[in-house]
């Protein structure tokens, strides 16, 4: 039986590891690689981007750039406007139904993890929202089909989550309903072909598959945003953030500036065909591998397994201190699980190589071999 731990492959002149935080997440090294040439000074303009105006020419041609190139990777009609926002994808919330409230004074929620159980009870302190579906007395290990369920008449939306981070569960095809549909995307977005046509708001933190911390997407339809509530206070207001290009105040600008990096990245790579195929790739081997183990389980119904986050229980919890400390001397970090739900979590986002994978599984099997 082998003991010794796996060989760690020389990778990169760096000392950097394999991160498989949540977020904030891993982000290309070409990127990073990018940034760092440009911080001291930003193309000869003397400065760097952190200390740009927003409203310099320089400033708004990166902005600008990123708008648009996250318009073509998405395919995004012309019928839709694109913000960048601050607050984290927790500040949606409670925007989303501060702005649509006076429709009908109610929406419905799927709740199928963490994020949607938050984003149903921040949004209840402001409407009448209906918890249409919960899977919570299940662990938030399987999700609906959201076709199935019975939609309110009077639903001004209806808001779901296509990707729980926390519990690794999905909804992998986007419901067909007469509602307008919103979305919290946040660790699911850019991995692979969207659609946005089937949605009227779409919301994402950055800080998963685009880039640091700080800033929020929303992708919503025009028709939809202009019933926006006009009562508001501007900065609430979606409408006045589109008449100001996301700048009714400073933006989050390095965020943003990272943002546009990424979207490069992914366009040079092949965009998001190419990272389905490798997301798809990288999760099939980790579930495989688990799949095939008696010392590692993942909880999730087959059906509505992430392929950006994976969560995995070891047979013997008492074993889970000596996982992480040894997977962290293997190189392999950030694979503790979210404190509610405990086990472990690899979070395989765009910027994780396949490589990384497979470190991962190399470990895994040494430590079962070890203690199993």
């Amino acid at each position: 039986m082998r003991h010794n731990p796996p060989r760690r492959r020389r990778r990169r002149i760096t000392m950097r590891k394999w991160n498989f935080c949540a977020g904030p997440a891993v982000i290309s090294e070409e990127v990073l690689s990018e940034v760092q040439a440009e911080l001291l000074e930003y193309k000869n303009f003397g400065t760097s981007i952190m200390e740009m105006s927003h409203r310099s020419e320089a400033y708004k041609k990166v902005a600008s750039t990123a708008k648009d190139d996250l318009k073509d990777i998405l395919e995004i009609p012309d019928t839709f406007e694109i913000l960048f926002l601050q607050g984290g994808a927790t500040y949606q919330f409670s925007m989303i139904p501060m702005n649509f409230k006076h429709l009908t004074g109610t929406a419905d929620y799927i709740t199928t993890g963490t994020w949607t159980k938050k984003a149903f009870i921040e949004g209840s302190k402001i409407m009448n929202l209906k918890e249409i579906h919960s899977s919570e007395d299940n662990n938030f290990t399987n999700a609906p089909n959201i076709e199935d369920l019975e939609i309110s008449e009077k639903a001004a939306y209806v808001h779901y989550c296509p990707n729980e981070t926390i519990q690794g569960n999905a909804i992998h095809k986007a419901p067909k309903i007469n509602k307008p549909l919103v979305a919290d995307m946040s660790s699911v977005i850019l991995s692979e072909p969207l659609d946005v046509r089937n949605f009227s708001l779409i919301y994402a933190g950055a800080q998963k598959n685009i880039g640091p911390a700080g800033l929020t997407i929303v992708i919503l339809n025009k028709e939809f945003m202009k019933e926006g509530n006009k009562n508001l206070p501007n900065l609430l207001r979606y409408s006045e953030h589109a008449k100001s290009d996301s700048m009714l105040n400073t933006p989050p600008t390095f965020s943003w500036y990272v943002a546009g990096k990424v979207f490069k990245w992914i366009k040079n790579k092949g965009g998001l065909r190419f990272f389905k195929e490798q997301n798809t790739l990288k999760a099939s081997k980790l579930y495989k591998f688990i799949d095939n183990s008696d010392f590692y389980s993942n909880p999730v119904e087959i059906d509505n397994r992430s392929i950006m986050n994976i969560p995995f229980i070891l047979r013997d919890n008492m074993l889970d201190s000596s996982f992480l400390k040894e997977s962290g001397q293997n190189g392999l970090l950030n694979l503790k699980g979210h404190r509610s739900v405990g086990g472990m979590r690899a979070s395989i986002y765009n910027a994780m190589p396949l490589e990384g994978v497979e470190e991962l599984i190399k470990f895994m099997d040494y430590f079962e071999s070890k203690y199993g």
